[in-house]
């Protein structure tokens, strides 16, 4: 992997507090083809534009998306009339979702009310350049179906680089270990995100791109620490599943057990803010499938 060939493109939204180095495009420039790793939503587009002007990108091949929410797809529609040769990549629930997505920008803006609004409406992609392939043309980058996150999630292996959207949650710089957290809005079945992290462990990969943020060496480490994560938090939701304030004993929980979450204490306070509303999703997913238990195996998992 020639990582000089690789170009992160921030997409800041400086209007919502700690929404930066948070949403990002990622741009690879190949032996005669180029690609876009998540264009990000419709309000962002012109940063996109103006990053790719500035790299001197005059086509667009492909387009890979990791999934459909509106912060890592949004702007495909728009992108396209910039780029009208580049064909989109995504998973095949996706695709109906991205050529018709009127369903899909109403049930966004039911759920993130104002921050939908922020990113911007969810403009169409032509159905003719939608598809999805294990193998991208002549590239050498392949496709996996990873549901975890969302049903609709892929990851992207491109020699020794994956493109992990998020697969193995989100991840902030610190100045000091590791800051992860998992992502995992409703609705989570933790065997299905599970899964989806064991197959990419088996691909060994050596560089990591989290949508959610940044490019990470030692890939493996980090995905074993989302795997680690994800059952730590359930059994975290199970143990704290009486309180009364459950958000607050929650998050007491973890920086008592989870020394990677703990790290949220070193990042900067307009991060950290936008963490801790995150925060909240992440439980609504686990809490309905603690919820979904039977009371026996609740139990059985709090006493693990």
């Amino acid at each position: 992997m020639d990582l000089n060939r690789l170009t992160c493109i921030d997409l800041d939204l400086p209007a919502i507090e700690g929404f930066r180095k948070f949403i990002s495009s990622w741009l690879y420039r190949g032996e005669g083809f180029s690609l876009l790793v998540d264009p990000g939503p419709l309000s962002t587009l012109p940063t996109l534009l103006a990053g790719l002007e500035r790299q001197g990108v005059k086509r667009l091949d492909y387009v890979l998306l990791t999934h459909i929410h509106i912060d890592h797809a949004g702007g495909t529609g728009g992108l396209l009339r910039h780029y009208p040769e580049a064909r989109v990549i995504c998973h095949p629930e996706g695709i109906r979702h991205l050529a018709a997505p009127e369903k899909l920008w109403q049930g966004t803006r039911k759920v993130l009310g104002a921050l939908a609004e922020a990113y911007g409406e969810i403009l169409p992609v032509p159905e003719a350049q939608l598809g999805f392939a294990e193998q991208v043309g002549a590239t050498g980058v392949r496709a996996f179906l990873t549901p975890g996150h969302a049903q609709h999630h892929c990851c992207y292996l491109l020699d020794d680089l994956l493109f992990a959207g998020e697969v193995a949650g989100v991840r902030s710089e610190v100045a000091e270990g590791i800051y992860m957290r998992p992502a995992t809005p409703p609705r989570f079945i933790q065997a299905v995100a599970l899964d989806s992290i064991e197959r990419m462990l088996a691909l060994a990969p050596r560089y990591l791109v989290f949508a959610h943020y940044g490019l990470v060496e030692g890939a493996v480490e980090h995905l074993r620490i989302g795997r680690d994560q994800l059952q730590l938090w359930v059994q975290g939701v199970a143990r704290t599943w009486e309180a009364k304030q459950r958000e607050e004993a929650f998050f007491a929980w973890l920086l008592e057990h989870d020394r990677h979450y703990r790290n949220i204490r070193q990042l900067p306070a307009d991060i950290l803010a936008r963490e801790q509303v995150f925060l909240g999703n992440t439980l609504r997913g686990m809490s309905e499938f603690v919820e979904n238990l039977a009371p026996e195996q609740r139990r059985e998992l709090a006493e693990a």
